[in-house]
């Protein structure tokens, strides 16, 4: 089990989680951030600062956005385990689910 970070979070992108995460597990993508499942300790660091209310422990993830522990997994297919979003920077893509998306929230 891992955290997620669900619909709310898209177009907000607010970061105080990157900031908390002490493993340096959360990406940013183009209009949403993602919690690398197999870099995440679970600590529960980051849900607690998150302004929007997006990110749940997997098996809490309200129902509406059960799919996005898939998308969290997905989103790093194709990226791998790079082992820290420092190492990265912006991604500049989005998981397809999300980038069809229509706009939402506020952009951060």
């Amino acid at each position: 089990m891992t955290y997620v970070i669900a619909q709310p979070c898209v177009d907000v992108m607010d970061k105080a989680c990157i900031e908390e995460c002490p493993v340096d597990c959360i990406y940013e993508g183009e209009r949403a951030m993602y919690i690398h499942p197999d870099e995440c300790v679970d600590c529960g660091a980051c849900a607690p600062v998150c302004p929007v209310e997006a990110i749940y422990y997997e098996s809490e993830t309200p129902e509406e956005w059960e799919d996005y522990a898939r998308i969290n997994v997905e989103f790093f297919e194709e990226l791998g385990t790079p082992g820290g979003s420092r190492n990265v920077g912006p991604i500049g893509k989005d998981h397809p689910a999300v980038a069809v998306l229509e706009p939402q929230g506020q952009p951060g």
